[in-house]
């Protein structure tokens, strides 16, 4: 990972964490609305509903020891802690979200049995086999090696373990390549969330293929989660977040004003919810 692109990742969520903790909660991702992505709940619902249909689709009944990459301020990290009784530690670029991460863990009693990192998930700080549940919900699209990324996790996964992998994608390009619009389109997404870039599930299974992960499977949620952005576009422009957003600087600003590329990346069929899981 270029010392550029950590940078601005780790100084994004840097600044913007406290404010979506304050205006949306723990969980820095999706929520899940149904299939057909029209079961009206409230939001903060809809992102724990997402946690327990992964761990539905995956078939993951249990775990002793979790790490979770990506792990913004803990939201996942701690409910699935919580949900098995397991020890979890989750790893991130940004210094603020893991300091926010130890105290979540604190308040919550989970302490003693989690620990967050600043740590990069493309040479992470473990030994081989350590982990029987590897999570990784909306952090792939950051990361600019995609076969590094998921080659560090099948590492640190214990033989028998499972991986799981949650993010965005761009549609299939199997059948027509993107066009120069869709093209632009990502482009102005990877400014604003700070993307190298993002590839198709296909080729996502592709590479889990040569790890080898056995019992591959894969599905696009897009559908199930794309009401999601609409709801943050409405809680984003409420006076408490207006004032939050003056305070925490020019890129929570930007990525604010620009939640309507992601809305509209999902209704042209442009973005995918890209979903991966395997065994060791």
């Amino acid at each position: 990972m270029s010392t550029t692109l950590y940078q601005q990742i780790q100084e994004f969520y840097d600044a913007s964490s406290g404010l979506w903790e304050q205006i949306w909660g723990e969980h820095m991702h999706h929520g899940y609305y149904g299939a057909d992505g029209k079961q009206q709940k409230d939001r903060r619902q809809a992102q724990i509903d997402l946690i327990e249909e992964l761990l539905n689709w995956s078939g993951v009944k249990d775990a002793e020891n979790i790490l979770d990459v990506g792990c913004g301020i803990g939201g996942s990290s701690l409910y699935l802690a919580q949900k098995f009784n397991a020890k979890s530690t989750g790893i991130t670029l940004s210094p603020v979200q893991a300091a926010r991460a130890k105290e979540r863990a604190l308040e919550a009693n989970l302490g003693s049995r989690s620990n967050f990192l600043v740590a990069n998930a493309q040479e992470m700080p473990f030994a081989d086999a350590s982990f029987d549940l590897v999570w990784s919900l909306e952090s792939g699209e950051h990361m600019p090696d995609k076969t590094k990324f998921l080659q560090e996790c099948y590492r640190v996964l214990k033989p028998g373990g499972t991986l799981i992998m949650v993010t965005w994608c761009h549609r299939p390009t199997d059948v027509s390549p993107l066009t120069a619009d869709e093209q632009k389109h990502l482009q102005d997404i990877y400014r604003v969330y700070c993307l190298p870039y993002v590839i198709s599930l296909p080729e996502y299974e592709a590479i889990a293929h040569q790890l080898p992960l056995n019992n591959i499977r894969t599905a696009d949620w897009s559908t199930a989660v794309a009401p999601f952005w609409n709801f943050v576009i409405d809680s984003a422009f409420t006076p408490q977040a207006f004032f939050g957003l003056l305070f925490s600087g020019w890129s929570t600003i930007q990525g604010a004003l620009s939640l309507g590329l992601m809305s509209r990346g999902y209704e042209r069929g442009l973005i995918r919810f890209g979903l991966l899981c395997g065994k060791k």
